[in-house]
């Protein structure tokens, strides 16, 4: 099991994070990492996800939502043409600060026989988040300019 995780403190209340984030046709005006993504946000629901890592092939899987808490969390599951090959569970979780800010944690887990042989795509990975992390910011800034 490989676990990669990004944080960020973004200037906007969790409720302002959320409609962005849900907002899955937009994620390719944006978005460097997730540069598509579509599919009703329900759980059970699979939906179509593209990635693009920073010097990575981009690629497309389905994965199956697994948690959604809107304003608070998103979380899905990735699986390979054969359950415990290769699995990710990714997860959006918005924290309230106390400044009216939110902290947002976004996390994959990567489970199976082969995730020890991954080494650069997670490493990949942790780049496509902070990438991802810091476009959110200006996406967010763009939205409340001060």
């Amino acid at each position: 099991m490989r676990t990669v995780t990004k944080t960020v403190e973004l200037d906007a209340p969790p409720e302002e994070i959320w409609r962005v984030l849900s907002d899955t046709a937009a994620h390719s005006h944006w978005n460097p990492f997730i540069t598509e993504l579509h599919g009703t946000l329900e759980v059970g629901n699979r939906i179509d996800v593209r990635i693009a890592p920073p010097g990575g092939r981009p690629m497309s899987f389905h994965p199956t939502v697994t948690d959604l808490e809107p304003g608070r969390k998103l979380g899905w599951l990735g699986r390979s043409v054969i359950p415990g090959l290769f699995d990710g569970a990714h997860s959006f979780t918005l924290e309230p600060l106390p400044d009216g800010r939110t902290r947002l944690v976004q996390s994959e887990t990567f489970r199976g026989v082969l995730v020890r042989f991954s080494g650069s795509l997670v490493q990949k990975t942790g780049a496509g988040f902070a990438a991802m992390n810091e476009a959110l910011r200006r996406q967010i800034s763009e939205r409340n300019p001060v």
